[in-house]
């Protein structure tokens, strides 16, 4: 049982980081630098935006300082993953894991992560930014409540 388990949660981090570089890499093939398709207009865009920093556009040009970070929270998601016994908590941090994988190989090989989901009310972003934030909020809300 646990072997099966634990590669469900592999394939689910695999999963998140396909569907990342995926989408990554079709923005960066079919878009320029700062080109913006209107999906639904003024609603929602496809505009691609390399980013520097971290998400709302903080800690610009911080590269080595958020490969750092990534690398840290990586562990220790991967640590906690390894020694839990809750599965709810091992899906979390798998999930979490493929989504810091995402940027993280873009910070080390583009030297920026690829954003490209444009809303106008917010900052551009991607799929690895919706992952860890949707995955952190839940992660808060699970551990508040144990």
């Amino acid at each position: 049982m646990v072997k099966k388990e634990n590669s469900f949660l592999l394939l689910i981090t695999v999963f998140v980081l396909i569907v990342d570089q995926l989408s990554k890499f079709l923005v960066r093939k079919y878009l320029e630098p700062n080109q913006s398709v209107p999906i639904i207009s003024n609603i929602f865009h496809l505009t691609y935006k390399q980013n520097t920093g971290a998400g709302f556009g903080i800690l610009q040009n911080q590269n080595l300082f958020l490969i750092m970070v990534s690398i840290i929270v990586l562990g220790f998601a991967i640590y906690y993953c390894l020694k839990s016994k809750e599965f709810i908590l091992k899906l979390l941090l798998s999930l979490l894991s493929g989504a810091v994988i995402g940027n993280l190989i873009d910070r080390i090989f583009l030297g920026h992560v690829t954003d490209f989901l444009d809303f106008r009310i917010w900052p551009v972003f991607n799929i690895a930014d919706s992952v860890i934030t949707v995955t952190i909020i839940i992660l808060i809300i699970y551990l508040w409540k144990k």
